[in-house]
């Protein structure tokens, strides 16, 4: 298997790479789900390294869960107790051993949006 997970977020409020991001990555069979990585964005919205490299990829079901909420308070663009954005969850399947599978998350305070990047 060569194929691998990279993803990145864009602060599209304020037009610019979200640095400083947590992400977990989970693996989900059924109703269980298991942490197997987790990295922070650098200051072009990306991960160093990929979020699940070619040595660590299976095919399958997995869970990204960007904290968001620590992001858009740390760069004061909310400042509520309770947020209508905290910790943002994707849910993907990945079926072809060999293929990029890129996951990114255009953000602001109050709207979201993904797609299957390259």
């Amino acid at each position: 298997m060569s194929g691998y997970l990279t993803t990145h977020v864009l602060d599209t409020a304020r037009g610019c790479p979200a640095q400083g991001i947590r992400i977990a990555l989970y693996r989900v069979s059924g109703n269980s789900h298991k942490k197997i990585a987790e990295a922070v964005t650098n200051a072009d919205g990306r991960t160093d390294t990929p979020v699940l490299p070619a040595e660590k990829f299976k095919t399958g079901t997995y869970e990204l869960i960007f904290f968001a909420g620590d992001y858009l308070r740390a760069t004061g663009q909310v400042d509520e107790d309770i947020l209508f954005l905290d910790q943002v969850p994707i849910r993907f399947g990945m079926s072809d051993p060999d293929a990029h599978y890129h996951v990114p998350l255009l953000l602001s305070p109050y709207g979201m949006s993904t797609y299957r990047g390259s």
